[in-house]
């Protein structure tokens, strides 16, 4: 049976790559995005970095005009979250906000690429001067409240948090990083190289402290400092929390599709529910060049599953097409670019050129004579030489002289 309607819930890069997809294979049937926040897609690796600094407006982050989506015949939704899902009536109920009106869509096909929310500490997050970062408002409510000479202080030591520290720095505000792991980056690149990165802290005039927790945040309405689990205090006149983030899988109870740490598809991003997919922040599936599920949060990732949850979507069972990425991804760090690709973690690092402290600095990571992995560190034209040999796993004596 030929799709007539192809819903996509999720309006941002996984779901407007499916969309592109879809029109560049030529459906042309009705093609309705449903967005849960009021903007247009928009690109968001610059909120923790163009966007907080001031480099960059809001309006230049989005991906394409209004009249582009216009010219392309796809229906925008925004503002409007989706709260359920009838997989027999083929139906996605939604709300517009929190109390606005209800309404539902009926689909031939349909692909989830609601993306993840920042998880959030249990208690404090309601405190003035405590922030996340996922969206506009929150980078530019960030942007805002931070002043030069103020004390931050950033929960969580990964690329989020690594770039809002280094940003923060940039505008003259003090900065102290927390790391619960005994190394930043440390599910990443392992104890031992995740500490070696961290040093960019330290040399741009952040405070790093790894091996430590918070138990609270201090102040009444306003932030006013963090406790630390062994009893010590911080001040703190903003707090970031940046300790990962949560896929929005509750609307999906009742559907009958399975979740756990996002939505649970296979190596096709197909949920085994009948035209029914999955891509994005949101999808946890089969990865076949890793040979494993993971759940990923990568830029590129997110890109790539939208692309080819559109095109199984179009092709049908027979046609799929297995996801074999070699996850990559990119951080700046106080005017680093930290770049990496494969498997980088249980793996033996061999030094190509220069070292972590050394920049610039690009490495292998080799498992059984194989290339599976190769981080670079200010380095992009040897990162590009070297990414290939990563992809086919080649050989580790064939690696290219850089």
């Amino acid at each position: 049976m030929g799709k007539k309607r192809i819903v996509i819930v999720g309006a941002s890069l996984a779901g407007l790559r499916a969309a592109e997809a879809l029109r560049k294979q030529g459906f042309d049937g009705g093609l309705v995005m449903l967005g849960a926040e009021a903007h247009l897609p928009y690109d968001r690796p610059p909120l923790s970095k163009e966007l907080l600094k001031g480099d960059v407006g809001a309006a230049a982050l989005s991906y394409h005009p209004q009249a582009w989506y216009d010219g392309q015949g796809i229906e925008l939704i925004l503002g409007s979250a989706a709260t359920g899902l009838d997989p027999v009536a083929r139906r996605v109920m939604y709300a517009k906000g929190p109390h606005g009106a209800k309404g539902h869509l009926q689909y031939d096909g349909l692909i989830i690429a609601c993306g993840a929310r920042a998880r959030r500490l249990e208690s404090g997050m309601q405190k003035r001067g405590v922030f996340v970062i996922r969206s506009i408002e929150d980078s530019l409510a960030l942007k805002a409240a931070l002043q030069p000479g103020m004390q931050l202080v950033v929960m969580g030591a990964g690329f989020i948090g690594a770039e809002v520290a280094a940003s923060a720095r940039a505008l003259g505000v003090e900065v102290t990083v927390l790391e619960a792991a005994a190394s930043p980056l440390r599910r990443v690149f392992g104890e031992g190289l995740g500490m070696a990165l961290g040093q960019l802290h330290g040399e741009h005039g952040s405070v790093l402290r790894c091996g430590v927790e918070v138990s609270r945040i201090l102040g009444h309405e306003r932030v006013i400092g963090v406790e630390l689990t062994d009893g010590a205090t911080l001040p703190a006149d903003v707090v970031v929390v940046g300790i990962g983030a949560v896929p929005n899988v509750e609307w999906l109870a009742g559907s009958g599709l399975s979740v756990g740490n996002g939505l649970l598809c296979d190596e096709f991003l197909w949920t085994g529910c009948e035209g029914v997919y999955a891509a994005g922040d949101v999808a946890s599936c089969v990865n076949t060049w890793l040979g494993e599920r993971v759940r990923g949060e990568q830029w590129t990732t997110a890109g790539d599953q939208g692309r080819l949850a559109a095109l199984n979507l179009l092709a049908g069972k027979e046609g799929h097409q297995a996801f074999e990425t070699a996850p990559y991804f990119w951080s700046d760090q106080y005017g680093c670019r930290i770049q990496s690709i494969g498997r980088t973690v249980s793996a033996d690092l061999v030094h190509l050129l220069g070292s972590p402290q050394q920049r610039p600095f690009v490495g292998a990571f080799v498992e059984n004579g194989l290339t599976v992995g190769a981080i670079a560190v200010n380095a992009p034209r040897q990162f590009a030489k070297l990414r290939p040999f990563v992809v086919r796993r080649a050989a580790s004596a064939d690696l290219p002289l850089l």
